[in-house]
């Protein structure tokens, strides 16, 4: 994979070093203050909390897609804000992958082919992506659809297409908001292992947005996120 592009340098051994962030939502309201969080190498951490809180919101500030009114996000040492737009893209698409509630698989390609999307971003090698994509359909259930259609799936199958794709490239931090949201409990259980080997086996940061206790279980840490930040939730 190609370099990105750095800014100024942040963080303290943590893979996600989030400092002071604040942000305000239209009203104007404040959706939260004061937020800290560090996320080290093959930790997982889960962020639970009441709905209109700021959950996916705060997933979409640490992944650069949104901004926050003040504070920093370092993923990877690189500190978000002093990226330009394209070295911010470039950056999201070698070091994080993201599981979002609304999937977005795209419909005229193949399954395989939105797999392997991340991974034929960065490189030419056609026949490598392709066959780690159908490792990674196969890992979640999915073999041997790589050849099918997104017009196809249960919207349980296009989560686990999304979850696939997310991963497929190894990514240094990897972001979920509700991945289970549309899964049986047996499906889930397995993209939950899936998700939590993917940080720990690969020295990845994993945050995990969540209304499901049992998913939030499988987490290192588990926090709740209010208008003042993140707490810790103990036992």
């Amino acid at each position: 994979m190609g370099e990105v592009s750095l800014g100024e340098k942040g963080g303290n051994g943590a893979l996600l070093d989030v400092r002071s962030l604040a942000k305000l939502v239209p009203g104007p309201r404040q959706l939260f203050r004061h937020l800290d969080l560090a996320v080290m190498p093959g930790e997982l951490v889960a962020i639970i909390g009441e709905s209109g809180v700021g959950k996916s919101t705060l997933l979409n500030i640490l992944a650069g897609l949104d901004d926050a009114d003040s504070g920093t996000v370092a993923v990877d040492g690189t500190v978000l804000g002093t990226l330009d737009e394209t070295a911010r893209t470039r950056l999201r698409r070698e070091r994080i992958g993201f599981v979002f509630q609304a999937f977005h698989i795209l419909p005229y390609l193949t399954l395989r082919q939105n797999v392997a999307l991340p991974l034929a971003l960065v490189s030419p090698d056609v026949r490598a992506a392709d066959a780690r994509a159908e490792a990674m359909l196969e890992a979640v259930g999915l073999a041997g659809r790589g050849s099918g259609y997104a017009r196809d799936l249960s919207g349980g199958e296009l989560q686990r297409v999304a979850i696939a794709r997310a991963l497929v490239h190894r990514p240094a931090l990897i972001l979920a908001d509700e991945p289970t949201g549309n899964l049986d409990p047996e499906t889930a259980a397995r993209v939950l292992a899936l998700f939590a080997e993917a940080v720990r086996g690969n020295g990845a940061a994993g945050v995990m947005v969540t209304h499901s206790e049992a998913s939030a279980a499988i987490a290192d840490r588990v926090l709740t996120l209010g208008a003042n930040g993140l707490v810790e939730r103990r036992g």
